[in-house]
């Protein structure tokens, strides 16, 4: 079936391509993904499989694949909705929807498990077990899709679960892997502070809370150089400080947003008790009133090392010219909600490369001019095919 099925795949390259172009031109929100969730919809009309439409909190997509004979259950998943991004690729086939761009690769995922789960539906008869194409909305933004599709209970007979995702850090032909934690867990903040305003000639009749948050966007950082252990990894970032007034008028209220990255469980939570604590103290120290909101978006990425070990083998196996390196690549500090499901289910995401041809500095995800080679999506077909028939043992 191996051959068959690589076979299957070489001969719908162009189709892969041409659907990706297709979505990459008609993007949409996370949440508001209808126009795409009909797409494919439509692409298994006809077929011989169970559809379920609109699972979770959104346009969620599961095509179960019933195999000829009795096994284990597997989930292959890709995500498909977009960013909030005007883009500026100058490609032929760019965004027809001003302010909304494919910048992150969805539109390639989807394409290839598109094609990938219509050719293991014609090789069903020869598969021993069940295998759940999951075509999830919402990956983009909190609280996500992939948690509300776990909790659905869609996925509770999947005994293990895969996922790829498109990183131009590496040239086609190059998949790598990370055993353990690979990707950041990721909370959101946001932190008003109040205070007493004034003339700017008057400090000592007012309460300036722009000096408060300005001593908590310091206070905060030592909480990566002194309250984590040096050999764990952790991000605070102020993104958006907004005490926007006038020269000579003390600030009365000064709102604060910023993002905060961790690779554990554990660090999660020194991070939070000791911010909270920090503006406890700027509350103390400043005689200010503090209102913080502190959300947990995403999980750290933890994919579990049998799984993995058992994926980085089946590549390596694959003996493909398309498949030219299986690497190692080290834990990586963005976050991805992929991680719901790895909560739940015992499972690997790996990556695929997919700078642009004669590209040296490729954009990365989430840039407005981010592109990919499109020789990437047979790679990630052939790569998740080759893991399905070394999970099945099928060659």
């Amino acid at each position: 079936m191996k051959k068959q099925l690589m076979d299957m795949l070489e001969a719908r390259k162009e189709e892969m391509i041409q659907i990706r172009r297709y979505l990459h031109e008609n993007p949409e929100l996370s949440f508001h993904e209808g126009k795409t969730a009909q797409y494919i919809l439509d692409f298994y009309k006809g077929i011989e499989v169970e559809i379920q439409s609109n699972v979770g909190n959104g346009h969620g997509i599961i095509v179960t694949i019933k195999g000829g004979k009795p096994g284990k259950t597997i989930g292959l998943r890709a995500d498909f909705d977009a960013l909030p991004i005007l883009e500026e690729t100058g490609l032929p086939f760019r965004s027809k929807n001003e302010g909304v761009m494919h910048a992150c690769g969805h539109d390639g995922h989807t394409a290839y498990l598109m094609i990938l789960a219509d050719c293991l539906i014609q090789l069903k008869d020869q598969i021993p077990g069940t295998i759940k194409i999951i075509h999830q909305h919402a990956e983009e933004v909190p609280p996500g899709g992939a948690k509300s599709i776990v909790d659905s209970g869609a996925l509770d007979d999947i005994d293990n679960i895969f996922g790829i995702h498109l990183l131009p850090m590496n040239p086609v032909g190059f998949v790598g892997y990370h055993s353990g934690f690979s990707m950041a867990g990721r909370s959101y903040f946001k932190l008003m502070i109040q205070g007493v305003g004034g003339h700017g000639s008057s400090p000592h009749m007012a309460n300036d809370a722009i000096v408060a948050g300005s001593s908590f966007v310091t206070a905060v950082q030592t909480i990566i150089s002194r309250r984590l252990n040096p050999f764990e990894m952790g991000v605070i970032t102020i993104g958006s400080f907004d005490g926007k007034g006038t020269f000579n008028v003390i600030k009365d209220r000064v709102e604060l947003e910023g993002d905060i990255r961790y690779m554990t469980v554990e660090t999660k939570g020194i991070i939070e008790k000791e911010v909270r604590r920090i503006v406890r103290g700027i509350e103390a120290e400043f005689g200010v009133q503090c209102e913080l909101t502190y959300t947990s978006d995403y999980p750290p990425l933890y994919n579990n090392p049998d799984v993995t070990e058992r994926v980085k083998t089946s590549l390596e196996k694959a003996n493909d010219p398309d498949i030219k390196h299986v690497v190692e690549y080290p834990m990586m500090s963005p976050s991805d909600d992929f991680a719901y499901y790895l909560e739940k289910i015992p499972g690997c995401y790996f990556y695929i490369g997919s700078t642009p041809k004669g590209v040296e500095k490729p954009y990365f995800n989430h840039h407005p001019k981010f592109d990919i080679d499109e020789d990437a999506l047979i790679v990630a077909a052939k790569s998740v095919g080759y893991v399905v028939c070394g999970y099945y043992g099928l060659e």
